[in-house]
């Protein structure tokens, strides 16, 4: 369901997949009984909380960055990110032998304020709620003549996004549906276009938080539209718009939108801590949210999710997962 003027191609994924080897990680798939007779269906959870930088970001992060030319890196790299977009473009420069210059909200999780520090990048900060990341960014690349690798506007960012369900399809065979959360659209743009590409059948389903439904309203609408900024626990997916070149994607290849709210996202990182054992951040949560809620309508028999990462720090997460819920 590709062609060759498509952002992304499973030709690319397949070619990003070889350039990330042996840099980013090829992440466990879990699963559980527990999950499986809760759901009724059989569930394949591809754990991207696992990936460098602890989320998905890095393959595209990587691949992109890795195929700037020796004058680019010279100069250094820009990007504008919630949080793991510039936790990846920060480790992928350091591996590259660059630097890195980050425009991050005010508000960003502790957490990934500080893991993007701790790979070496320069932090600048911005008001979501009253400044445009995309005019920061690119004016701050300008500025400093860098290279800027935006979080999901960029074909060989979504290349490396499609890698997760490339592996996650390689790992299980054929699935019958795809589950995967939305914020700009990069990662399910990617994920649709490897899963279509392998089994044209599967059914694509995203997820995306009740305040931060802009790419739900875009699909229904057929065209992009533009939301106030969400104000959501989910922060990694709290888009106003879809990018226009993941929406070329999605409009094509993604079969449908469901909801989750705050509570149902929480309850989520309860049941992945004590059932599964592994920490996952609200945005990654949100795909494990529908389906124990029962937003995803005729849940197939064999279903494969993605994890998309794990950063949250102890005391958010305490705080999140405790009965006293976080605002």
């Amino acid at each position: 369901m590709t062609t060759t003027t498509a952002p992304v191609t499973l030709d690319s994924i397949r070619d990003a997949a070889a350039r990330i080897k042996g840099v980013a990680h090829r992440t466990p798939v879990l699963r559980s009984r527990t999950l499986d007779a809760l759901v009724g269906a059989e569930v394949h959870l591809k754990c991207e909380n696992f990936q460098r930088v602890g989320a998905f970001k890095f393959r595209g992060a990587y691949n992109a960055a890795s195929r700037l030319t020796p004058e680019q890196l010279s100069r250094g790299i820009a990007a504008y990110s919630s949080g793991n977009h510039a936790q990846a473009v920060a480790l992928a420069a350091r591996e590259l032998g660059t630097s890195a210059v980050i425009v991050m909200p005010e508000d960003t999780p502790r957490s990934k304020r500080e893991a993007t520090l701790g790979y070496g990048a320069e932090v600048v900060t911005y008001d979501r709620y009253t400044e445009d990341r995309v005019a920061v960014g690119e004016a701050l690349a300008a500025e400093r003549s860098l290279a800027l690798i935006p979080p999901y506007e960029h074909p060989h960012v979504l290349a490396g996004q499609g890698t997760a369900a490339l592996e996650l399809l390689e790992e299980t065979g054929e699935l019958d549906a795809l589950i995967v959360p939305v914020g700009g659209g990069g990662l399910i743009a990617g994920s649709a276009t490897a899963a279509k590409g392998l089994h044209p059948g599967i059914r694509v389903v995203g997820i995306e938080p009740e305040a931060g439904d802009d790419t739900k309203r875009s699909l229904e609408a057929g065209r992009r539209v533009t939301i106030p900024v969400p104000r959501t626990i989910a922060d990694g997916q709290a888009a106003e718009t879809p990018g226009e070149l993941t929406f070329s994607v999605n409009r094509r290849l993604v079969d449908g939108i469901a909801l989750v709210s705050d509570d149902e996202i929480r309850d989520a990182m309860r049941f992945a801590f004590e059932r599964l054992k592994i920490v996952i951040e609200p945005s990654g949560a949100t795909p494990l949210a529908a389906l124990l809620a029962g937003r995803v309508e005729s849940l197939p028999p064999r279903v494969g999710v993605i994890v998309s990462g794990g950063n949250v720090d102890a005391d958010r997460f305490a705080r999140l997962c405790g009965r006293v819920g976080e605002s």
